[in-house]
């Protein structure tokens, strides 16, 4: 892995702007910048401070190419960790294209994806959980994904992690301590002590893995399927929930033989709406599929909004989707309110509980639906200082970290050699240390970077 040259790439996005942004990084980012930079003001680019912008001209055989901003972060106080010069350009793809040629022609390289964090973490300027929370952070596209990665660049789920690590390593040396006098047969780890640790460990990594499944649902937004017999509403309900016409509407039952998907922003979470077909026995081919790919869909959703006629009330069909589903949330949900009575209402609230009702034709009771999902979604740690996995990559180190605690647990309680537990307890520190980088491999790093934009 070569990460001693001097790279460069596209800091913003391609394509026409006001302006774009080169970033170069490496030994030879300020020299290999300087020879093609012309200040404003006489003066040497290489011997200015860290952290100054200068004003000029990019100049290729004498030509001025654009007058530009050059700004210097010398290492170690880089974004990298080494020498960093950015390139403020006008945002036409001819220069940008120009500037790239000169310095690449300089002895520069192109960046690979995600080389510059790479860097970053290479010269401990970030630990990999933290690297990782920089892709979240580009990629957040609600409120709760964006604190998330927030909290997670800040360091503080790379702290809790590795102040386990340590505490663990300490117990750990002792133990290692123990097998260099096992002829004397002494303790020099506590077991009392030692067992408490792992009580401690055991109960912190189980509440970082029940937080995966708020992040990931948050991080990826929430399915929720909108199921319900044919022409009850269903599509009517997706467009109001929407706020505009996406789904095709029609009084002929059967008409949606197709799932329609679309995501939509409450409360800073994003909720994935599915149109499903409609239940029911029929004996067209295609509508048959559709109805099975309804059922595909409710497999995977979090959430089932199973939608009434107000007027063709069917409990029966509500209990067999509680009971092909009982893993699942379903939220009764009462449709074409405008068409009953306050007698009606008040049988149905006594007959279905928590029954939600609205007009999804003339957009009544939509808002109080979405305050109902939003209270459903567990975002309060949020708030606080909790802190929420969302990674797919954590949540497996840290299951195999606790499976290997409770090994070592296993062993003091059937009175194990220090020996034995030894190897447990290292395979801990190892899973742990996965999720900081305190041991990488380059293929781990590799599908890691892989993932991120270039340029950053």
């Amino acid at each position: 892995m070569q990460t001693t040259d001097t790279i460069v790439a596209m800091a913003t996005p391609p394509g026409t702007g006001a302006i774009a942004v080169i970033r170069v990084s490496g030994p030879d980012a300020i020299p290999l910048v300087a020879r093609y930079f012309e200040p404003v003001k006489a003066k040497n680019l290489t011997d200015q401070k860290t952290h100054t912008i200068h004003l000029g001209h990019i100049v290729k055989k004498n030509k001025p190419l654009d007058k530009v901003l050059v700004s210097l972060f010398k290492a170690p106080n880089s974004y990298t960790g080494e020498n960093v010069a950015e390139i403020s350009c006008h945002g036409s793809p001819y220069i940008q294209q120009q500037i790239l040629q000169l310095l690449l022609d300089a002895g520069c390289r192109m960046a690979t994806p995600g080389e510059f964090t790479l860097r970053a973490f290479l010269n401990a300027k970030m630990d990999l959980s933290q690297a990782e929370a920089v892709a979240d952070l580009i990629a957040s596209d609600s409120e709760a994904s964006h604190d998330i990665a927030m909290k997670q660049m800040r360091g503080g789920f790379s702290n809790q992690i590795q102040q386990l690590r340590e505490e663990l390593l300490n117990f750990a040396s002792l133990i290692e301590l123990e097998l260099d006098f096992s002829q004397e047969d002494v303790e020099f780890a506590d077991r009392t002590q030692f067992n408490e640790l792992l009580n401690r460990i055991s109960e912190v990594l189980k509440k970082l893995l029940d937080s995966f499944a708020v992040g990931n649902v948050i991080k990826n937004g929430i399915p929720i399927a909108i199921v319900g017999k044919p022409n009850v509403g269903k599509s009517t309900l997706l467009n109001a929930l929407l706020n505009e016409e996406r789904a095709i509407v029609s009084n002929i039952p059967g008409t949606t033989r197709d799932t329609v998907e679309d995501q939509i922003n409450l409360g800073g979470i994003n909720f994935r709406f599915i149109d499903t077909a409609g239940i029911r026995e029929t004996r067209d081919v295609v509508e048959q599929i559709g109805i099975e790919k309804t059922f595909d869909k409710i497999e995977n959703a979090k959430l089932i909004l199973f939608l009434f006629d107000g007027l063709d009330i069917d409990t029966d069909e509500l209990e067999r989707i509680k009971n092909k589903f009982p893993n699942k949330e379903v939220l009764p949900i009462c449709n074409k309110m405008d068409l009953l009575s306050k007698d009606d209402k008040e049988q149905l609230n006594q007959k279905i509980p928590n029954l939600i009702f609205l007009s999804a034709k003339h957009k009544e009771g939509i808002t109080k639906l979405e305050q109902k999902l939003s209270s459903l979604v567990v975002s309060g740690a949020l708030s606080g200082d909790a802190t929420i996995v969302s990674n797919s990559r954590h949540y497996d180190a840290l299951l195999k970290a606790l499976e290997e605690i409770q090994k070592v647990k296993e062993g003091m309680e059937m009175g194990l050699s220090s020996d034995l537990m030894a190897i447990d307890i290292r395979q801990a520190l190892y899973h742990l240390g996965e999720i900081t980088g305190s041991v990488t491999t380059d293929d781990l790093l590799g599908n890691i970077f892989s993932n991120f934009c270039i340029g950053k």
